[in-house]
């Protein structure tokens, strides 16, 4: 039995790494989104400077381990095995939550996590504890650090509230005082902004990126024998001070003499500040309950006492981590800094719910998404009546977007929001974190770094009439998250505490392995739509400014869309011969992302045709008709799929054989037809299109005269209603299948012009 503690402190050190990588998987959101939104620095710089602030910051992180060891419990209420316990089933709840977030690209609290699945864990082994000695209920109070708990539950909310309202109103300001022409105005607003950007930033550098250090604890000569910790929380105002008059003043040399554009700075400067305070004070969040296991295991094995007798009150001590220890998380937080692919997931949904430029919209509006802009709506025609005109007018005039000139429909490469909105976003979220920090309050970094972000978002107006529903849908959604976080990690962790105590040498490899096992097909499974997505070549947006142009770029379009309808086509008559329920739910999920990608093409036209020359009209006329042509080979692909889907999901009778037999020829003769399609724009022979064109009548007859066979066998011999509907309705949608892809391939034919080279921008203009 003793040697189980062993393998679980094994198990422990290989969660921990697990909980390391899925965890900055979250968490890299936090100082990233500004510098990659605003595109100020190149993605390497961004990398490197985040990755030193992550190490420098995960070294100075000992002080914060404490909080895994007597934050949220009172160790000496509990032994040995029950500690171990409540440590193992923490750490296998929160890689699959953080897992599971990832996984769907949201951002989440890692802080509020961990204390919510210590607090679950504990709470279960103190009812059962209570429930073994003839307590009450109660007797819980005793184990529990309630005053930690509360004053946690109180931080999620205000931080939610004050983060989005204060980022707002200092965004608003900002906007107003310095526009999007921010860089016309004259070199001293350019300082005095460094110098309170710069200021908030390395104030928050000391108090949150050093203060949670060991360091901070101890006294020096030179503040007065001072602790760092007492020095910055009783002078603050001298400190501010001092900092605002030398950053301002080194802002105004920097912008001056060096040249230096001080935005770029900030959000340089912001970025380390953010990640070294992240990796010192969240590390704890990965690590830190593993590293109490192992010395708790430490403590008891040279004690010779027993498991059941053997007290944790130890951990109330200060216990120093090996530093050893805090550079191997640190080695192992920047590499899944660099290469995680689920870390971009959640960078991108932050990212576009920020974007000032159009996004395509990942969630759908609701009741409460919708309420709330008609309520903002509302609040901005009131204060409309209550502001003077010509003060309207002066802050309109704020609020213009500079027009920047790109090749065509560029805007996806536009940045998400400019440099003023990523310095607020990091100087607000800096200020709000570190006061939080001076008045110890706990606060969650993830909860603070994204409202802050929503609010400037608000502020700045990137969620216009057509993209606020859906914005506010995904703030909401978002949030959800986090309280189902909070549920979640504390009902999973006293569950997974519950059943380790029940039987501990069975249920700690059961649900070990469980765990791995369901991250395993998480990253599979996120490995092969990654695979998918690029194996799949999307449908790709026209830039050309001619109709020559046109045809050439969008050829690689109609292959695609042919290939993948030909594919779609047969698995639907395949799953239909053969009742595959599988294959024609994989059939209706492959037309989906197809008609999705046709429409997205369709959203594209206003910024195709507002972006022709005046000279190149005629491209869009046929942009347009290829677009009409490729929705409606998608719906009749849609109500093909969905049919027959349907038809095998409600256990109807099977197609006869003759009809079977008859659909295969059809599939067969389309087969060829979609193949030789593709072909031909593939290689670009737009000629052979008309050899093709020559076959319409012969295929359109092969459809009319099963549609005529089956009249036939209705009259005499067909007694199920169900299979004639679905027969008639397939062959009909076949038929208009084929005529959206002949009407397609004729407007080609028509309008190529081998003779006419493809106009299209050239990179010179870009």
């Amino acid at each position: 039995m003793e040697n189980i503690y062993l393998f679980m402190i094994i198990a422990l050190a290989i969660l921990a790494v697990a909980d390391l990588v899925v965890g900055v998987s979250n968490d890299a959101v936090n100082f990233l989104n500004s510098a990659i939104g605003s595109k100020a620095i190149s993605f390497k710089t961004i990398m490197i400077v985040a990755s030193i602030g992550v190490a420098v910051g995960a070294i100075f992180s000992s002080g914060m381990m404490e909080v895994a060891r007597k934050g949220i419990f009172n160790p000496h209420e509990f032994m040995f095995n029950e500690i171990m316990i409540i440590f193992m089933a923490v750490m296998i709840t929160d890689i699959l939550l953080l897992d599971f977030f990832n996984t769907v690209g949201m951002p989440t609290s890692t802080t509020v996590s961990i204390v919510f699945e210590l607090l679950g864990a504990s709470v279960a082994m103190a009812l059962i504890k209570i429930g073994q000695d003839g307590g009450g209920l109660t007797d819980v109070i005793n184990y529990i650090n309630t005053t930690k708990a509360t004053e946690i539950i109180f931080g999620i909310l205000l931080s939610v509230v004050v983060a989005f309202t204060i980022g707002a109103l200092v965004q608003y300001v900002a906007r107003v005082l310095l526009s999007f022409n921010f860089e016309k105005k004259a070199s001293w607003v350019g300082a005095v902004f460094g110098g309170i950007a710069l200021t908030s930033i390395t104030y928050f550098i000391f108090m949150k990126g050093l203060k949670g250090t060991a360091y901070a604890k101890e006294t020096y000569e030179i503040i007065n024998g001072e602790t760092i910790s007492h020095f910055l929380e009783t002078n603050v105002l001298f400190i501010v001070s001092a900092s605002l008059v030398f950053w301002s003043i080194l802002s105004f040399l920097f912008i001056t003499v060096i040249k230096t554009n001080i935005y770029k700075l900030i959000i340089l400067v912001g970025t380390f500040a953010l990640a070294l305070a992240f990796a010192g004070n969240d590390l704890v969040n990965f690590i830190g309950v593993p590293i109490a296991g192992w010395q708790s295991y430490v403590a008891w094995a040279n004690s010779g006492v027993s498991a059941e007798l053997f007290s944790m009150g130890f951990l109330a001590d200060k216990v120093a981590t090996p530093t050893y220890l805090l550079v191997a998380a640190g080695l192992i937080m920047v590499i899944t800094l660099w290469f995680s692919s689920k870390a971009k997931d959640v960078v991108k949904t932050s990212l576009d719910l920020s974007s000032q430029e159009d996004t395509k919209e990942r969630f759908q509006p609701n009741f409460l998404s919708r309420g709330f802009v008609r309520f903002a709506m509302l609040s901005s025609q009131m204060s409309s009546y209550i502001l003077p005109e010509s003060w309207q007018a002066k802050i309109e005039k704020q609020f213009e977007k500079p027009i920047i000139p790109l090749k065509k429909d560029k805007t996806y490469e536009m940045p998400a929001f400019d440099l003023v909105r990523a310095a607020v976003n990091l100087m607000v979220a800096a200020v709000l974190i570190s006061i939080a920090t001076s008045m110890k309050l706990p606060l969650s970094t993830t909860y603070v770094t994204f409202m802050v972000a929503m609010g400037t978002s608000l502020a700045d107006r990137a969620w216009g009439a057509e993209s606020a529903v859906y914005r506010v849908a995904g703030v909401l959604n978002v949030i959800g998250g986090w309280f189902f976080t909070a549920v979640i990690a504390f009902s999973a962790a006293a569950l997974v505490a519950y059943l380790l105590n029940l039987n501990l040498s069975l249920m700690f490899p059961i649900l070990l392995l469980a765990a791995f096992g369901l991250i395993l097909r998480n990253y599979i499974a996120h490995n092969k739509k990654t695979k998918e997505v690029k194996a799949e070549d999307s449908l790709t947006r026209a830039e050309s400014s001619s109709v020559q142009g046109v045809i050439h770029e969008s050829a690689d379009n109609i292959a695609n869309v042919v290939k993948r309808t030909n594919r779609i086509y047969s698995n639907a008559i395949v799953g239909l011969a053969r009742q595959d329920l599988s294959l024609l739910k994989k059939s209706k999920k492959q037309v989906v992302k197809l008609a999705n990608e046709v429409d997205d093409l369709r959203d594209n036209i206003f910024y195709f045709i507002k972006n022709l020359d005046e000279s190149s009209v005629g491209a869009s006329n046929f942009y347009i008709n290829v677009l009409g042509y490729l929705q409606d080979m998608t719906q009749s692909l849609e109500y093909i799929s969905k049919v027959s889907y349907k038809h095998i999901h409600n256990n109807h009778k099977k197609l006869k054989f003759s009809q079977i037999k008859e659909l295969k020829e059809v599939d067969d003769r389309f087969e060829l037809f979609f193949n030789n399609t593709q072909k031909a724009f593939d290689s670009r022979s737009f000629e052979e299109i008309g050899v093709i064109l020559t076959r319409k009548k012969e295929i359109i007859s092969l459809v009319s005269d099963k549609i005529q066979k089956q009249v036939e066998r209705t009259r005499t011999e067909e007694s199920s209603p169900k299979n004639t509907t679905l027969y008639f309705s397939i062959l009909l949608e076949t038929k208009d299948l084929l005529t959206a892809t002949m009407n397609l391939l004729e407007e080609y034919h028509n309008s190529h012009d081998s003779s006419v080279k493809p106009a299209t921008i050239s990179e010179d203009s870009e």
